[in-house]
């Protein structure tokens, strides 16, 4: 089994025992990401710097990770935006 040191934390790239919950801990309590929020409900999670430069015309990249429900919402999303799939593969990731 291949471990990695993360931020203080051993993580596994082939370890699945923990639960999606379980796994979103570690990231939020690491700053590694936020909670999960609804982009419909909740809009856009931005910090003011990114709203000015929105307000000012400019376009700052904002790095999202989708939430899949299953696998077969998976592969809908990803037959349906292409970017899901093609920037996964150009950084070497296999999905």
């Amino acid at each position: 089994m291949a471990l990695f040191l993360c931020y203080g934390v051993f993580m596994s790239d082939i370890d699945r025992s923990a639960d999606f919950e379980e796994w979103l801990r570690v990231g939020v309590a690491n700053g590694w990401c936020g909670p999960a929020v609804c982009y419909t409900h909740d809009g856009l999670p931005t910090s003011e710097p990114e709203d000015a430069e929105f307000e000012e015309g400019a376009d700052p990249c904002l790095h999202i990770i989708r939430l899949y429900e299953d696998s077969d919402h998976k592969e809908a999303v990803e037959a349906n935006h292409s970017p899901s799939t093609w920037r996964a593969t150009n950084r070497g990731i296999e999905i």
